[in-house]
């Protein structure tokens, strides 16, 4: 019978061998795979880079350069295979008072800056944070994910003719029903193509890729932002650049945590911290406007397109850059509504339907429930998923600590003889269960010797030591002695570091 280690080793070979390039590389299969998922990433790409270069304020290029420079780094730099980083609509709203007030330069010293912060947070170990996200965050991070990419696709549904309503329809059946008959082509590649092409034939005037902004017709060059290298610089982009950082962190390292999900394999999230902010200095030095992973374009890779390596990554970046410089007028000629079928399908297969099911609700902790629901209120309600990833673990956190500050008790269990009375503290003792402690016992009808037994509980910070310093004292103030027993060696040493020391 083969050992757990043995086990695990081989579930960690099959996992490298899924995300391996060299693999890749000698099966025809999977190669052709990797090719159509970057392909339809750069198609993806297009209108959301422009539309979030509208949000900076910057001209569209510095958005489309910004994803070929972030896709092309990551796919070397990260440590998650198929995971797409592009310009991004929250690090957008974070950068744009830097474009609005101070201009090109500044904006790009904030990009660059904010690469150098990501490097140091992750050098710092940010990345491990990851671990105390609680699984109901997690849902209503991928939930409110799947919301804010369906509103996104609303104003290329508003004030157009019944054509635009009719191509969505049909290239939501492509996709939907297309995986069917044959996997060979990817489904939204095909819907793209379908729907271009009767756009193109049928002289349909429906919203395109051109309508979206200019799109650049040379290669992205060095750009060194000329500001002055002084404190007050430091003073104007210092805080837009830790914002970036952190909200680029969190949404990159949570992305990376849901396709570690979906395609079962393990990823580097310190390399991945880094490796965003590697990506943001070279994008910067780029002239681009920096970003983060897309959770959208991710899941068009990994989950729809059924990519694992990082050759997806690569050459969604190359593909981006080739279509938009080389063959600008025909990809201008795709209709908005091909993009939007492949964005709702996408909403579609992101968003957790079981978790909203009547029966799941049902069986859930409302606590659980109310975790996953705040996270998608917040993000909805902010458009950014880091407020709402913060928002859902403060909430776990309280919900947590409010269920343990009820889970504390102290029975009475045993009267060895008339002047002893012996206590047993049973759950978990830290500031928020031990602050009612000190009120649950008989300070005046006890007898002489009060024995108080820790052996079901734990002491986990300063606040019990007090309390259990407030209980000796009062026992004492009515002559009476008191005598702690059944501490495990953690908690032992802890009371007896503390124990008298912390004040009155």
């Amino acid at each position: 019978m083969p050992s757990p280690l043995a086990d695990r080793r081989r579930r960690a070979e099959r996992a490298h061998d899924v995300t391996s390039v060299r693999a890749a590389l000698r099966d025809p299969r999977r190669l052709r795979t990797e090719v159509l998922a970057g392909l339809v990433v750069a198609l993806a790409l297009i209108p959301e880079a422009i539309s979030f270069s509208i949000i900076a304020g910057v001209d569209p290029r510095v958005g489309l350069f910004a994803s070929f420079t972030m896709a092309v780094s990551i796919a070397f730099l990260g440590g998650r295979p198929a995971m797409i980083s592009a310009a991004t609509g929250a690090v957008a709203l974070v950068i744009a008072p830097v474009m609005r007030e101070h201009g090109m330069d500044y904006l790009i010293a904030t990009v660059i800056l904010a690469g150098l912060v990501q490097v140091l947070l992750a050098v710092l170990g940010v990345a491990r944070l990851v671990r105390f996200i609680p699984r109901s965050v997690m849902v209503g991070f991928v939930n409110a994910l799947a919301i804010l990419v369906l509103l996104a696709q609303l104003p290329y549904l508003t004030d157009v003719t019944w054509h635009v309503y009719a191509m969505v329809a049909v290239g939501v059946a492509l996709i939907a029903l297309l995986p069917r008959l044959t996997t060979a082509v990817p489904a939204p590649l095909v819907a793209i193509v379908v729907l271009t092409t009767a756009s193109v034939v049928l002289g349909l005037d429906v919203p395109d890729v051109a309508d979206q902004g200019e799109l650049p017709d040379s290669l992205p060059s060095l750009f060194l932002p000329d500001v002055p290298l002084t404190l007050e610089t430091l003073r104007i982009i210092g805080p837009f650049a830790v914002g970036m950082a952190l909200v680029g962190l969190m949404e990159s390292l949570m992305t990376a945590k849901l396709v570690d999900d979906v395609t079962d394999t393990h990823s580097d999230k310190t390399r991945e911290a880094w490796g965003q902010g590697a990506a943001n200095v070279v994008t910067g030095l780029l002239g681009g406007m920096g970003g983060c992973a897309m959770i959208g374009q991710t899941m068009i890779n990994t989950k729809v397109s059924g990519a694992r390596t990082r050759i997806s990554t690569f050459l969604a970046g190359v593909f981006l850059l080739v279509l938009v410089v080389g063959f600008g007028d025909p990809i201008g000629r795709i209709p908005m509504a091909a993009l939007v079928a492949v964005m709702v399908m996408v909403c579609v297969a992101t968003f957790d339907w079981h978790s909203v099911r009547p029966a799941t609700l049902r069986r859930m902790p409302l606590s659980e429930t109310a975790v996953m629901l705040a996270t998608v209120v917040v993000t909805v309600a902010t458009e950014n998923l880091a407020y709402g990833v913060v928002t859902g673990v403060l909430v776990a956190a309280l919900m947590f600590v409010r269920r343990v500050a009820h889970v504390t008790e102290v029975v009475e269990v045993a009267h060895p003889d008339e002047d002893t009375r012996v206590y047993a503290v049973v759950g978990e003792l830290l500031w928020a269960s031990s602050n009612d402690l000190v009120y649950q016992f008989d300070y005046s009808g006890d007898p002489q010797n009060v024995v108080i037994d820790l052996s079901r509980s734990h002491i986990w910070d300063a606040s019990t030591v007090a309390a259990l310093d407030a209980i000796t004292t009062k026992y004492a103030a009515r002559g009476k002695n008191v005598t702690i027993i059944g501490l495990d060696e953690a908690s032992a040493a802890r009371h007896a570091r503390l124990a008298g020391h912390l004040g009155g």
